[in-house]
């Protein structure tokens, strides 16, 4: 079964295990835990995940954001997390959602199911009625993952496509 889970202490070691093995930066995806001792895992950067997901941002000029893991059975297989509100910087090229699949586990179709399984989890977190996203113009899976679950693009830039997903019709405004 695949499922979503936020970071937790009761399950550190896998987490660990899956955030290590995510380069520093992986098609977009910022890993800066990715050489941290387990030690730092569960004493600083776990706490840090636990926080920001309670909307205390990890650094300044962060956003909060919680943090998912995405599991098959027992197994981690990919990391997302949901940016709770975006800043200048985000509207023009992160977005929202940040999603990483292990690779070992990629062209499986668990990004795809990932980013249906977060973007449910999107409606209950985000207040915009669209989540924003991008993806490299030359990850073309990335793209056609988005699109699958629904996205359009509405930009680029020299690097990224931007992308959103409509995940609520707007209310009308008097």
């Amino acid at each position: 079964m695949i499922y979503l889970k936020k970071a937790n202490m009761e399950d550190s070691k896998k987490e660990y295990e899956a955030v290590i093995s995510i380069p520093e930066e992986e098609n977009g995806f910022h890993n800066g835990d990715y050489n941290v001792t387990y030690e730092e895992f569960v004493n600083v950067v776990l706490p840090r995940m636990i926080a920001s997901s309670n909307g205390v941002p990890s650094k300044p000029g962060y956003v909060p954001d919680t943090t998912y893991f995405l599991w098959d059975d027992d197994t981690i297989v990919g990391m997302y997390r949901i940016r709770h509100y975006l800043n200048e910087f985000l509207r023009k090229e992160g977005g929202h959602v940040g999603a990483c699949i292990l690779k070992q586990y990629r062209g499986k179709g668990y990004g795809s199911k990932g980013l249906e399984l977060i973007v449910k989890e999107c409606e209950s977190v985000i207040q915009e009625d669209e989540i924003y996203m991008s993806c490299f113009k030359d990850n073309v899976a990335s793209l056609k993952m988005q699109q699958k679950n629904g996205a359009y693009i509405t930009g680029e830039n020299d690097t990224h496509y931007l992308t959103r997903i409509k995940i609520r019709e707007k209310e009308k405004r008097m």
